[in-house]
């Protein structure tokens, strides 16, 4: 009884993955616009700003080139990427103190 059940319910559930595959290949796919870098770029700069991230930077590459760092974005039709460099702050220096008599 039990495997009679399962086979129904498998047969089911099949038939009506089926039944829906077409509706989801007829489905337009959403066109992406495309950014121009300098605009993505200066949009994730404000985020980054907003959130109080301090020493960094974003360079535009090709998307083909090799660079360190992270990717936050693609541009100018997904033919380049924008990437983030954590750079590292200057030391800070000590107060010199007044030499005591």
């Amino acid at each position: 009884m039990k495997l009679l059940a399962i086979t129904g319910v498998l047969l089911f559930v099949s038939a009506s993955a089926r039944a829906q595959a077409p509706a989801q290949a007829s489905a337009p796919a959403p066109a992406q616009t495309a950014k121009p870098c300098e605009e993505l770029k200066d949009e994730i700069s404000k985020k980054l700003d907003a959130k109080g991230v301090k020493g960094y930077t974003l360079e535009v590459v090709a998307k083909d080139k090799d660079a360190e760092g992270k990717i936050v974005g693609t541009c100018d039709g997904d033919t380049k990427k924008i990437i983030y460099t954590k750079t590292s702050a200057p030391a800070a220096t000590p107060a010199k103190e007044t030499p005591k008599p």
